[in-house]
């Protein structure tokens, strides 16, 4: 029988458990919310406080961090990891191996090249359009 959960131990010593999202079998902490339709690769982590909304898709070994939010038909590829409190819009595409920045907005429909570096300094969607 294959476990159901899957508790992780941070340097802090704090331990935060996760449960394998149906669609994808990827982790989810147990306060993160993840839309049924959300697709979460394995080996991809969403934190707790985050929120994956319907038809979203997280690639394999990709890091949704706390309090982050990916919206409907969002595309955050391989490799990927979404800052804390970072929001990437509808339909957006974050290409992989790509960082977020903490609290960083990704407007809707923008599209995130391979290996970028999206910074605190390039908040909104103008911003955004121009990575």
């Amino acid at each position: 029988m294959q476990k159901v959960y899957e508790d992780v131990e941070n340097d802090a010593g704090e331990v935060t458990r996760y449960r394998k999202h149906a669609n994808g079998r990827g982790y989810v902490a147990l306060k993160a919310t993840a839309h049924p339709t959300a697709y979460v690769e394995a080996n991809a982590y969403v934190e707790p406080g985050a929120e994956l909304a319907a038809g979203c898709w997280v690639g394999a070994g990709s890091w949704i961090d706390r309090d982050a939010f990916i919206s409907a038909g969002a595309f955050v590829g391989s490799n990927v990891h979404i800052g804390q409190s970072a929001v990437v819009g509808r339909g957006a595409r974050v290409g992989s191996g790509s960082k977020v920045a903490d609290g960083v907005h990704i407007g809707d429909n923008v599209r995130i090249g391979r290996d970028t570096r999206v910074n605190s300094d390039k908040l909104g969607t103008e911003a955004s359009k121009a990575a």
